[in-house]
């Protein structure tokens, strides 16, 4: 047993050859979430990188095809893509850095084949005593692909048939009581898991997400588990799997800060075009290995002249989604808008707030929008959720919540439902400083709290309604000053979570307003864009920048 695997050490603080490998880490940083980890403290530790790849090597053979009996040899991008990061990147204290990850990958490229070497590896390469590794799927039989791929792996490899038991739809390894076993898709019959290792596969085809969050809930109790989904693209965008693959996008991108989720999406960009064997070539990265360039050419030439066939060729060769909502804002543009605004460049400048309550049981935003001259504005965000539920909120949305709320990016106020008194508390110590000129607000579910800071507080609160007539010139005015890279934001992380988020929705006449996705299912929130919205319509009257379109046609004024 000793030889198949390598039982880990004990986390420590990376020191000695450690320290050394911290300094690799430059090179295998593939994207700004990678580079945001670094900064906390994550490293990469190409020692265990290699381990992972040499035992799948050395061990695993395939078990079927033209390759059977032939030793499992990565490809490069699997190897360098894949299995070096996955096993590689490790936390400060010595344990590995992802316990979740999202792989979306066109058809036969060998994605599953993959997933049964991690698998074989978490089982017996590892060193887990006690491993329990699972295979789940929208049903037994799809789980059951990866599950006997391993069983093929074990069979032909004479090492791993020497101390692995095959029983049906069970392979233990009695030295370390560890087993792999294919799940069904009864959610509440898995209760109870002690999960080390997780397959979940084809999650496109997931009706709902109830096994894999229990499946997720059940890795709690060990040291360093990894879920990992493998799937193609899909066209439900009311779907487990398009909420992972945003969550994805988000946490690649760095507007997202979760060094726990690894992501990797091998797709054609939706401008590309998709005759083109160029963008073939991209979006497959086993092209020519397990994938025949003429097949793909075949299934091209029946979309040409046939278009209904047209999305499935770009979903199952090209691994676009068919039903993609366009983003309001270009988050490259955002970022350019970053940069703190300190007190003291705000002192003395007019100020205009907007304050979007939404419901009291989720995110309330309030806004406050500053002219900082040549037709700039500065703009700070505020937010406050209900304090019990937080951890479930974070899971339905699928943003970290509790650690916004630690860092002081939002405030969690006692209770289930958000206490509107700390939301006026903030304000009045906000006017109190920077005297805003006016606050714009929705008037639903505000009317009490609004006449405390009106009549109370001496706050002029202005009533702006989020239909096209009220919000469409502000939401212009907003598009163009981000375009523009004239409007600072702080780099509020949750704002740019919610501005990743907005769509906009048009009426005839070719105005707008901030709206969620359709497929939102509540968890993309926007509140803080609307509240941006509102403040800069108010700011934007108030300095006779331009008129928008609600002032021509009044306000009602309380």
């Amino acid at each position: 047993m000793a030889q198949l695997s390598r039982a880990r050490g004990k986390s420590v603080q990376p020191s000695g050859k450690c320290a050394s490998s911290r300094k690799t880490a430059k090179k295998w940083i593939r994207n700004e979430g990678d580079r945001r980890a670094v900064g906390r403290g994550c490293w990469f530790d190409e020692e265990a990188a290699e381990r992972a790849a040499g035992w799948i090597e050395t061990y695993l053979r395939h078990g079927k095809g033209r390759w059977d009996g032939q030793p499992f040899m990565l490809a490069p991008w699997q190897r360098e893509e894949i299995i070096y990061p996955l096993f590689g990147w490790k936390r400060a204290d010595g344990t590995r850095r992802f316990r979740e990850g999202y792989i979306e990958i066109p058809r036969k490229n060998g994605k599953s084949t993959l997933a049964a070497a991690i698998a074989a590896y978490l089982l017996v390469g590892d060193g887990e005593p006690g491993a329990e590794i699972y295979s789940a799927a929208v049903d037994r039989e799809q789980a059951s692909i990866v599950f006997r791929k391993v069983k093929e792996m074990v069979e032909v490899s004479p090492d791993l048939r020497r101390i692995c038991t095959i029983v049906k739809h069970n392979i233990s390894v009695h030295q370390t009581r560890s087993f792999y076993r294919p799940l069904s898709a009864d959610a509440p019959a898995q209760e109870g898991l002690n999960a080390y290792g997780i397959i979940f596969d084809e999650v496109h085809a997931q009706r709902g997400r109830e096994l894999y969050d229990t499946l997720k809930t059940s890795t709690g109790a060990r040291e360093q588990p990894l879920l990992l989904s493998i799937t193609t693209a899909g066209v439900n965008q009311d779907s487990l799997c398009w909420d992972l693959h945003e969550y994805a996008r988000q946490v690649v991108e760095g507007l997202i800060e979760d060094d726990s989720f690894f992501a990797l999406v091998y797709a054609a960009p939706p401008e590309a075009d998709w005759t083109d064997p160029e963008t073939w070539r991209a979006a497959n990265p086993s092209l020519g290995v397990t994938l025949k360039e003429e097949d793909i050419a075949e299934d091209c030439r029946r979309a040409r002249n046939n278009p209904s066939y047209q999305n499935t060729f770009r979903r199952y060769r090209l691994n676009q989604w068919t039903q993609q909502e366009t983003r309001w804002i270009p988050m490259d543009r955002w970022a350019r808008c970053g940069g703190s605004l300190s007190d003291e460049e705000l002192r003395d400048r007019s100020c205009w707030g907007g304050l979007d309550l939404s419901s009291t049981i989720d995110l309330t935003a309030l806004a406050l929008v500053w002219a900082l001259g040549d037709g700039r504005y500065g703009l700070r965000s505020w937010f406050w959720v209900p304090a019990e539920g937080l951890l479930e909120r974070g899971r339905r949305d699928r943003v970290p919540y509790e650690a916004w709320v630690r860092d002081g990016w939002i405030e969690a106020t006692p209770g289930d439902v958000v206490d509107y008194s700390f939301i006026r508390a903030k304000i009045k110590e906000l006017a109190a400083v920077h005297h805003p000129a006016e606050i714009a607000y929705d008037p639903w579910n505000s009317r009490y709290l609004v006449t405390q800071l009106q009549e109370e507080d001496g706050l002029t609160m202005i009533e702006m309604r989020q239909g096209f007539a009220s919000m469409s010139g502000p939401a212009k005015e907003f598009e163009r000053l981000v375009t523009d890279g004239r409007m600072r934001h702080g780099d509020n992380p949750v704002l740019r979570w919610m501005a990743d988020n907005v769509t906009v929705q048009s009426d005839p006449a070719g105005n707008i307003k901030p709206k969620k996705p359709d497929r939102s299912r509540g968890g993309k929130r926007i509140d803080g864009i609307t509240a941006a919205v509102m403040a800069l319509g108010r700011a934007a009257a108030g300095a006779g920048t331009r008129r928008s379109y609600y002032e021509d046609h009044g306000v009602e004024m309380i």
